[in-house]
C-alpha cells in the first residue's frame, strides 16, 4: 500500500524569516533544492525545477531531469504550498500531482519548519518507487536547506 504522506520536521538556528526567503525565493531554493528554480510567487503562479546530472539530485541523472509546479498558498512567513509532479502541458490538480506544504513556526532565535508532502494515494500512476525517492530525498534536501539556512546574516 502507498504511503499518503510524507512528513518531516527539523530545526533550523535562524529565524523565520532567512527560512522562509529560503523557501520562497527561487533564486535561494537552486541553492539547496533543484540545480535551476523558477517560478512565480503567487497562488496560482507556475513554474518548474531541474535536477541536472551531477547536481543536487539524490539519484545518478543521466539527463537533466525538469518538474513542472504551481503555487497553492502562500502565508508569509508561516505557509508555503505548491503541487508538483503533474504532466507540463496540464494544470495541476490533486488527481495529478502531489501537494508539499512548509508550515514555519518561530522557536526562540530558531524555525521550527515541517515539510508535508501528500497526495500519493491519489494519483493516478504507480508511486511506491516515488515515494522511496522523496523520503530520501527530503532527508537530503532539509539537511542542505539546514545549513544554507543556518548560513545566512541575520537580517535587520
Amino acid at each position: 500500500m502507498v504511503s499518503q504522506q510524507l512528513k518531516r520536521e527539523i530545526v533550523i538556528e535562524a529565524p523565520p524569516e532567512i527560512v522562509w526567503d529560503a523557501v520562497t525565493e527561487p533564486e535561494q531554493m537552486a541553492l539547496w533544492f533543484g540545480d535551476a528554480v523558477d517560478f512565480d510567487l503567487h497562488p496560482g503562479g507556475t513554474g518548474t525545477m531541474t535536477w541536472q546530472p551531477g547536481g543536487r539530485a539524490t539519484e545518478e541523472l543521466a539527463e537533466p531531469i525538469t518538474i513542472p509546479l504551481q503555487i497553492e498558498e502562500i502565508d508569509p512567513p508561516r505557509l508555503f504550498s505548491f503541487r508538483w509532479t503533474h504532466p507540463a502541458d496540464s494544470e495541476a490538480t490533486p488527481a495529478n500531482s502531489l501537494l508539499v506544504e512548509f508550515a514555519l513556526v518561530p522557536e526562540g532565535d530558531a524555525t521550527r519548519l515541517s515539510v508535508t508532502e501528500s497526495g500519493f494515494a491519489e494519483i493516478e500512476r504507480d508511486t511506491e518507487a516515488e515515494v522511496d525517492g522523496h523520503e530520501e530525498g527530503w532527508k537530503v534536501h532539509l539537511d542542505s536547506l539546514r545549513q544554507y539556512a543556518e548560513s545566512q546574516p541575520a537580517q535587520r
